[in-house]
């Protein structure tokens, strides 16, 4: 049960302005324990989206941040659907505090950007049960 609080832990603070390597821990999760493989990835996409929505969370209490432009003109070409990109390194979390400054409605973001964390993790958990 700690491994997978440290999973959620790790999958958070990646998704925050801190860089956390949490497909390394999701990595060395699934090569332990490759019959839990399903439950990893539910853990880490459930804590990554957390700490995504927290980042949304920022943007929308910090109105006069000095934003990442690349993620104004996403955000203001495709709305929502953007936050699908927020799993990307450095520019994911621009994408997120962008949505939540421009008030991209918040369940639409929230959904979007757990399919986004979801397929990511499910690469990477296809990846290592692959390569065992």
């Amino acid at each position: 049960m700690a491994d997978l609080a440290t999973l959620f832990g790790a999958a958070f603070l990646a998704a925050t302005l801190l860089p956390f390597p949490s497909e390394a821990v999701l990595f060395a999760y699934v090569a332990l324990h490759p019959d839990r493989a399903a439950l990893a990835v539910a853990v880490a996409t459930v804590g990554n989206t957390a700490g995504g929505m927290a980042t949304y969370l920022v943007g929308r209490l910090i109105p006069q941040k000095q934003l990442d432009p690349r993620a104004m003109v996403l955000l203001r070409r495709w709305g929502a659907p953007a936050t699908l990109l927020g799993f990307l390194p450095v520019v994911g979390e621009a994408i997120c505090v962008a949505a939540g400054w421009l008030r991209v409605h918040w369940l639409a973001a929230l959904l979007f950007t757990a399919a986004g964390r979801l397929a990511r993790y499910l690469a990477v958990v296809w990846g290592t049960l692959l390569a065992g």
